[in-house]
């Protein structure tokens, strides 16, 4: 009986192992198609920023990444400092609303500026640009929440994560003409030096292949142990015959 149970368990484990690593490997599949597809939007012409038409794709996870477009104004006394780190070190993103000439409002991450600037003067040279814009940037998914250990703080105006939503409601604008997601723009030559734009940073841990080598290695290696085993207990039964 006791056989019976170690057998069943090792036969259960096997088969858990090879159902974890095939799993592994669509994951590796689906990574490297998130991959491919990141870099070719990245690199792609810039279209034109998905409309409220769009809006549901977003929300379900698409276009992370896409090279857009926009032309129109920015909102006035309603830029948003988020906490962050770039290359260039601990600061904040500057976050602005821009009302597109299509109608709806986007939020643009204009770029980064130091952690100590915004008790300076020098901080109203990152005031958005009055009259019509026209940028490109990289289309990204709000944050909602904040991280674990330091979760946005609407009440106080103390922001952690991009929280497209979160953001939206307290300055007080329409969420229905708020897209849901916001712009990292790109670089600028002949702008001024705060904010720094195109701070953008593209990368997808892809461990997805060790971890599925790591469980066939733990199948194969139950496979050769039960295999021992019982090499083990044939031997012992074939010598107490013997005797």
């Amino acid at each position: 009986m006791k056989r019976v149970s170690l057998a069943t368990l090792a036969l259960a484990a096997f088969i858990g192992f090879i159902l974890l690593g095939n799993w592994q490997v669509r994951r590796l599949h689906w990574k490297l198609g998130l991959i491919h597809d990141v870099n070719t939007r990245v690199d792609a012409p810039p279209v034109n920023a998905p409309g409220p038409g769009q809006w549901s794709r977003i929300a379900a996870g698409h276009l992370q990444y896409l090279h857009v477009r926009l032309h129109g104004h920015y909102l006035p006394g309603a830029q948003t400092l988020v906490h962050g780190t770039s290359k260039k070190g601990y600061g904040f993103w500057v976050m602005a609303p821009l009302r597109t000439d299509r109608g709806f409002v986007v939020w643009v991450n204009r770029g980064y500026i130091p952690a100590d600037m915004p008790d300076t003067p020098a901080y109203r040279q990152a005031a958005p640009p009055q009259g019509e814009v026209a940028l490109t940037g990289l289309l990204r998914f709000s944050e909602p929440g904040g991280g674990f250990l330091r979760p946005n703080q609407p009440t106080k105006d103390q922001w952690y994560s991009r929280d497209v939503a979160a953001i939206t409601a307290k300055r007080g604008l329409s969420e229905s003409q708020v897209a849901p997601y916001f712009i990292d723009a790109a670089a600028r030559e002949g702008a001024g030096p705060w904010p720094v734009a195109g701070l953008t940073v593209i990368h997808f841990p892809n461990h997805h292949l060790n971890y599925a080598i790591t469980w066939y290695l733990l199948a194969l290696g139950t496979a050769l142990g039960v295999g021992l085993a019982i090499r083990r207990e044939r031997k012992a039964r074939h010598e107490e015959s013997a005797d």
